[in-house]
């Protein structure tokens, strides 16, 4: 079944052998080397690697409906963000008394805010099973009921790009408020625990990590196997030419609503996983400017990939954190320069011009081939 799902995907074969590679690889050189070893990995690079792989993995979500469907969606960072805080309020409630305040039941930013009770919202949250319900649900409930809306309604182009967008800047004005119950700007932080165990501990973040490069994976088989089969098939040719494709009987809108709440679920599970990694969540998530921010990543990996876009993910958030530390305020024209020199230049993405490059080699030796075919023959018949 991997290798039927994998058999025209050279990417993804690479892909994933790397992937399960530094799953294992990463780990035992932070377990099996002392910190004084130049091959020893500390972990804060393990986490930050982690949050890199969680980035992918939201990628991945984006180009599942823009590459191969054909919607733009400005808006999946809220998905991200809400997997986040549904991840972020099982990860307070497990503070307890331990909080600055001391409270058994309340967390802090309710206490200092004069709650009385736990709001009915965050009842379960205090169960890890619940939690990873409510990361796959809240994404998924919200982008089943958006996407209806939208796809019932024939919303298309750049009017539904703006109105994923006007989503997450409408949820990012909600979850600022504190009356909202979800720590106002300052977020959900200071978290202690997972499951019972430390997240200050090496053991605990390395664990993280490889739940996070795990994840992607089985996150980008679970791709394969939509976009090989017959959903996939129809999914493309709509995204290439929808009026044909519902002319020819095709229940269009289900199909796009049906990998549309996919691609929510993928990025709300990468929420969820980067929360504990990085120690935080607040409204900031849902910028606006973030979810543009995912779509370059897309845009310069190859879009219609899947490898191209976590390719794409990776490069842009390490030179990211290189930028930011050594040029701080260069960052932003860096980032919109990459995307106008990917425009111009790798219109396929970094992806589609290594494959554009591996076919013109193979079509060049192939045509030499030839050539000395014929001239082996032309010799031979002389």
């Amino acid at each position: 079944m991997l290798k039927l799902l994998l058999k025209n995907d050279k990417g993804g074969q690479w892909l994933l052998g790397g992937g399960l590679l530094i799953t294992v690889l990463i780990p035992s050189l932070n377990l099996l080397l002392p910190e004084s070893h130049f091959l020893h990995v500390d972990t804060f690079t393990i986490s930050l690697l982690g949050k890199y792989l969680s980035y992918a993995l939201l990628a991945l979500a984006v180009d599942l409906v823009w590459g191969y469907l054909g919607i733009l969606s400005l808006g999946h960072g809220a998905f991200f963000a809400l997997g986040g805080y549904a991840m972020g309020m099982y990860l307070m409630r497990q503070i307890g008394e331990r909080g600055v305040y001391g409270h058994p039941v309340l967390p802090d930013f309710m206490v200092f805010l004069n709650w009385q009770e736990l709001p009915w919202f965050w009842y379960g949250f205090d169960q890890f099973w619940y939690a990873c319900l409510m990361v796959v649900l809240v994404p998924g409930v919200l982008a089943w009921v958006f996407g209806y809306l939208a796809f019932r309604s024939r919303v298309s182009g750049v009017y539904l790009s703006i109105m994923t967008q006007a989503l997450t800047f409408a949820l990012m004005l909600a979850f600022f408020r504190n009356e909202m119950g979800f720590g106002g700007n300052n977020g959900l932080t200071d978290f202690k625990d997972i499951v019972g165990f430390s997240l200050q501990h090496d053991n605990t973040k390395i664990a993280l990590f490889v739940c996070t490069s795990l994840a992607l994976v089985v996150s980008y088989l679970i791709c394969k196997m939509v976009l090989v089969s017959r959903l996939g098939n129809v999914a493309i040719a709509i995204r290439d030419t929808e009026s044909r494709t519902r002319f020819m009987g095709y229940d269009v809108d289900s199909i796009k609503l049906w990998i549309f709440v996919l691609s929510a679920v993928i990025a709300g599970v990468a929420g969820a996983l980067y929360v504990p990694q990085v120690g935080i969540i607040n409204p900031g998530e849902f910028a606006p400017l973030n979810s543009i921010e995912i779509v370059v990543w897309v845009a310069l990996g190859g879009r219609a990939t899947l490898f191209g876009a976590i390719v794409g993910a990776l490069l842009i958030n390490y030179a990211k954190s290189w930028f930011t530390v050594e040029f701080p305020e260069v960052w932003l024209f860096a980032l919109g320069g990459l995307f106008v020199l990917s425009t111009m230049y790798l219109p396929k993405g970094i992806a589609g011009f290594v494959s554009d490059r591996r076919w013109f080699v193979k079509r060049k030796s192939a045509h030499v081939s030839e050539q000395s075919s014929n001239k082996a023959v032309e010799g031979v018949s002389s």
